[in-house]
């Protein structure tokens, strides 16, 4: 009698500690499961996002490359190198610099600071003077001498606060 009492209550306590691990188990799954579903759904934005700005960027505008490409320029070498002589007009002397049409009120020189090639004519860039900044629009050729030749249209200082 004494071993099938035993034998029963060995029983429910394994069938209750059972229960409990499953439960256990699920509840983690579940959680796991809405996880997942959140960093898919982060995921999913930023492919959006790489996307959108995939958008308006000379690598990744078929049109631009084979303009370049038709006219006998390798892309990988001029991306670097538009940017490249844009970021050196930054060390030309004296306190303005050749594109940017504001002159600095802190003393020291407006600067480049990033650049974006927009397709085969266009180009962002964003400057600053450690204080100031603002962004400048323009227009870019390269010269069958493989010279280049830049042109602001637009240009605009984001007022201080």
């Amino acid at each position: 009698m004494y071993l099938f009492i035993f034998t029963i209550l060995l029983v429910v306590f394994q069938y209750v500690n059972s229960k409990n691990i499953i439960e256990s188990y699920d509840d983690k799954y579940e959680r796991s499961q809405e996880k997942h579903l959140v960093y898919e759904d982060t995921i999913s934005n930023l492919r959006d996002q790489v996307l959108s700005l995939s958008e308006f960027k000379l690598d990744q505008t078929e049109a631009a490359l084979t303009y370049f490409e038709d006219r006998g320029f390798d892309v990988s070498d001029l991306i670097p190198f538009i940017k490249d002589e844009i970021y050196e007009l930054n060390l030309i002397g004296g306190e303005e610099h050749p594109l940017i049409p504001y002159a600095s009120m802190t003393g020291g020189k407006m600067l480049i600071n990033s650049i974006r090639l927009l397709n085969h004519k266009w180009i962002i860039a964003n400057f600053s003077d450690g204080r100031y900044w603002g962004e400048l629009f323009m227009t870019y050729e390269v010269t069958e001498d493989e010279e280049l030749k830049f042109k602001v249209i637009e240009s605009f200082l984001y007022p201080t606060q």
